[in-house]
């Protein structure tokens, strides 16, 4: 099983949009195992988007993620970062499929609803930031498990 991190950014918040994009991942089969509500402080989103500090749109970026409530959520599952992102759908929301969450919901390139990480050195890197605290992520078996993967063929 592997974990990711998404975010649910401030627009998701904002437009009261936070149960619809977790049930999304839900629905899909994906273990919720961390989830937390707070406005995020300047010092954790500058690490957290790190990669994008010096270009034209970091500065933007870290004022708006740090304006107002957000939600970080840790899921797992098989294959959680490829699933979670195909769900998500691409950045741009006006370009993202219908039946994806910015497909859906979205129409903007910066305001578009959710952060997933894009692979599994960045969930490594990014799950700590926001669930560093003792007993943040939960290690749990859920009663459905077997009805969503078949273990014995899927591993």
């Amino acid at each position: 099983m592997e974990r990711t991190l998404v975010l649910l950014k401030p627009d998701a918040v904002h437009r009261s949009l936070v149960g619809k994009i977790i049930a999304r991942f839900e629905e899909k089969g994906l273990q919720l195992v961390g989830l937390q509500m707070r406005r995020f402080g300047r010092d954790l989103l500058e690490r957290h988007y790190a990669e994008h500090a010096g270009k034209p749109f970091y500065e933007s970026l870290v004022r708006y993620m740090s304006s107002a409530p957000a939600v970080a959520l840790c899921l797992e599952g098989r294959n959680a970062i490829e699933v979670t992102r195909g769900l998500m759908g691409k950045t741009d929301g006006a370009k993202s499929a219908p039946g994806t969450i910015r497909g859906d919901f979205g129409n903007s390139f910066s305001n578009n609803l959710v952060h997933g990480s894009d692979g599994p050195e960045a969930a490594a890197r990014e799950i700590p930031l926001f669930f560093g605290g003792e007993g943040e992520l939960l290690d749990w078996e859920p009663c459905q498990r077997p009805w969503v993967y078949n273990l014995e063929e899927e591993g």
